[in-house]
């Protein structure tokens, strides 16, 4: 694969484009690649496996990207209808946000998610507890229309089968010549770390270690490998240590707040047999 890299459709938080030649570089060979959280995609995007079995547990996105395998030319000429300098204010956001939150309709959801994703704030794809997104505004100057993005996705997309599940059961889906990739929500920084927003949607410490631990047996006994991304800390470094780690200088920065922000680091857990 060369080194220029391919950006993915939609702005994501926690997205993985600045890190895949770090990752790819410690991904092995092998037939497919898995995917449990795929979010955005980079790393499907920036590698060259056969075939890809790509998960999320988040059914619009699931949703966006079966859609536009299947129709790219309609998904993206009715999605470019709406990335307009008249659409890009609070009073059209809010309501195609609420004709979002009322519609059942997967192939309409579909485009309003792409619009609600590149003129809503910072990337975000989050959920009350009633299942209804509620992301702000983003106030962005003129959101960009990712066409050229999404017919590479789409293209790239033949050689990828898309499916909606828990993460253990994407992992009892592998098989040999497999070689699984996990991007999962992020652990907090400390155990009594007040985490909100995106990182901790229904991902808690429990699923953090079970997904370890998953990871430790399908190397161990089925001879799959198994990469994992996750902050660097005492915390993953723990849970990680049957794996090989790879430290990555980042720097991320954690907190809004400027005076309590800390860098944190990335690592990264290779599972081998």
């Amino acid at each position: 694969m060369d080194n220029k890299k391919s950006r993915a459709f939609l702005k994501w938080a926690g997205g993985k484009y600045s890190l895949v030649s770090e990752i790819r570089s410690l991904l092995p060979d092998g037939e497919r690649l898995i995917e449990p959280f795929v979010g955005a995609g980079s790393v499907f995007l920036n590698t060259d496996y056969k075939d890809y079995l790509l998960n999320d547990i988040n059914p619009d996105l699931i949703n966006l990207y079966q859609i536009l395998q299947q129709k790219p030319e309609d998904y993206i000429a009715d999605a470019r209808t709406l990335f307009t300098p008249d659409n890009n204010n609070p009073e059209h956001y809010y309501g195609v946000r609420e004709e979002f939150n009322l519609s059942d309709d997967t192939y309409q959801r579909s485009v309003l998610f792409l619009y609600l994703n590149r003129f809503g704030y910072n990337g975000l794809c989050r959920y009350n507890l009633s299942g209804k997104f509620n992301v702000p505004f983003g106030r962005y100057k003129r959101p960009y229309f990712p066409e050229a993005e999404l017919y590479n996705f789409a293209e790239k997309a033949r050689h990828a089968t898309f499916v909606c599940k828990p993460f253990a059961d994407v992992f009892s889906l592998a098989q040999k010549g497999d070689i699984i990739y996990c991007d999962p929500p992020y652990a907090p920084i400390s155990a009594t770390a007040n985490f909100t927003g995106y990182a901790t949607a229904g991902f808690s410490l429990a699923e953090q270690s079970r997904l370890a631990d998953c990871a430790a047996r399908t190397a161990q006994q089925h001879g799959i490998p198994v990469l994992i991304s996750n902050h660097d800390t005492k915390l993953t470094r723990q849970m990680y240590q049957g794996a090989s780690l790879k430290e990555l200088k980042v720097g991320r920065y954690i907190s809004q707040k400027g005076h309590a922000r800390a860098k944190v680091d990335e690592l990264l857990a290779l599972y081998q047999a």
